[in-house]
């Protein structure tokens, strides 16, 4: 690439007085030392899509940080994880100057004279990096990533204006990214309120003129019932074993990995070779609710809502269906809950493999309304809902436009003249 520069991470560091060096052992600081308070630590859990994850830190009082000075981050440092899955790096930016990098990962300070941080940021994204990241790392069953491999990984950068540029375009893309992701959590945080104002805490519309009786699971509302979901349930079921495949051989096949994350990233769900006489047993509609029932995660739901793929879901997945009269949106938003997930956790008890067959997944009692508060609540919260999917389709096209850029902008494919321009929506 003409006028690029060719080198190693390694020659950068030593070229401008760099840092390349492990978080802190185990014996510097220990699980005891770790509180609610005080100075964040990243460790390779809080790396999530090329950014920090603040709601998951782990935090340690400020005499930790003195003695573990050299560990501080700075503005413009890259922290990868050294386990697990390789290529997990994230950009220090302003918020996280003078946190701590933690035990089990890697810090990357090589200022700005040579390299963009923001480039390089982007630069160590792409897949042929990554994979030959992957290519060099320790350990069959579970890769690890040292700061030998990491010195040695190949770099080609142009000069500075230009890595700017490359940046300054591929940032324009997240920031969008960012703000649609901020409307959805707002969007999802009013419907939340809204579901613990009306059915946890019982202020709806009316309930001024309603006296409490008691029940199973505390005072509620007079003429609202005691069920389990079961009872508001028209189907539950277990879903369809099967390998999932790459090729586009048949409908999407939902797994538990998929409805982790905030958001289903339809694009990175793959397909499912399925006969089609057992597609519609197995085929997801529109308000279902898919909740894992294996691992880590077991109790962690997602409702579906209008603009899913055809999709089928995986055997370690049960699929909840409401009967009709009885709010998705309700059950919905019930399940996804933090409540839901802590009341599964406390009935499968401390199994090394947590499991949780159907009748503990929907064995959870909750309070029902009458039919007439339940619409009224489903015509508060539907626009809330889909203008939430619409975001999310917004925030998969983004990622899809910036990801089909950035090789080709990271290989001089694309002349980031003044004249450039890219598609913002």
């Amino acid at each position: 690439m003409l006028g690029w520069r060719e080198t190693t991470l390694g020659d950068v560091c030593d070229e401008v007085g760099g840092i390349i060096q492990t978080g802190p052992f185990g014996s510097q600081l220990h699980a005891s030392d770790y509180s609610n308070a005080g100075i964040p630590v990243v460790m390779p859990k809080d790396i999530i899509e090329g950014r920090i994850a603040t709601e998951t830190v782990a935090r340690v009082s400020p005499e930790y940080v003195e003695r573990l000075s050299r560990h501080k981050l700075a503005i413009g440092d890259i922290v990868y994880g050294r386990r697990g899955d390789i290529g997990r790096q994230a950009l220090i930016r302003k918020e996280q100057q003078g946190w701590l990098c933690g035990t089990g990962c890697l810090r990357l300070s090589l200022g700005e004279s040579l390299l963009d941080p923001l480039f390089l940021h982007y630069y160590l994204r792409q897949e042929s990096v990554i994979g030959w990241i992957s290519n060099q790392a320790i350990g069959a069953t579970l890769p690890n990533l040292n700061t030998d491999i990491l010195r040695s990984v190949p770099v080609c950068f142009p000069k500075l204006p230009v890595q700017q540029r490359i940046a300054g375009i591929l940032s324009g893309y997240d920031e969008l990214i960012e703000n649609s992701q901020r409307r959805i959590r707002i969007l999802e945080a009013m419907a939340r309120a809204l579901y613990r104002e009306w059915f946890v805490h019982f202020r709806f519309p009316g309930d001024n003129i309603l006296h409490r009786v008691g029940s199973p699971i505390g005072d509620i509302p007079a003429d609202w019932q005691v069920e389990s979901i079961a009872d508001l349930c028209e189907s539950v079921s277990y879903g369809y074993t099967a390998s999932a495949v790459q090729e586009e051989v048949g409908p999407k096949f939902l797994r538990i990995t998929d409805i982790v994350p905030d958001l289903i990233d339809w694009a990175a769900v793959p397909f499912c070779e399925i006969p089609s006489e057992k597609t519609p047993k197995y085929l997801l509609r529109p308000g279902d609710i898919v909740v894992a029932r294996t691992g880590a995660t077991t109790g962690y739901a997602k409702r579906l809502n209008k603009l899913h793929p055809d999709t089928v879901f995986a055997s370690y997945l049960v699929r909840v269906r409401a009967k009709p009269g009885i709010s998705n949106r309700v059950l919905g938003i019930l399940m996804e809950s933090d409540e839901f997930k802590q009341y599964i956790k406390t009935n499968i008890g401390g199994a090394a493999q947590p499991q949780a067959n159907a009748v503990v997944l929907t064995s959870m009692r909750v309070a029902v309304p009458p039919l007439s508060i339940a619409r009224n609540f489903d015509r508060l919260v539907e626009p809330m809902i889909d203008e939430s999917e619409l975001l999310a389709g917004k925030i998969q096209n983004l990622r899809r436009m910036r990801d089909l850029l950035l090789p080709r902008l990271l290989s001089s494919q694309i002349d980031v003249g003044r004249s450039f321009r890219y598609v913002t929506a």
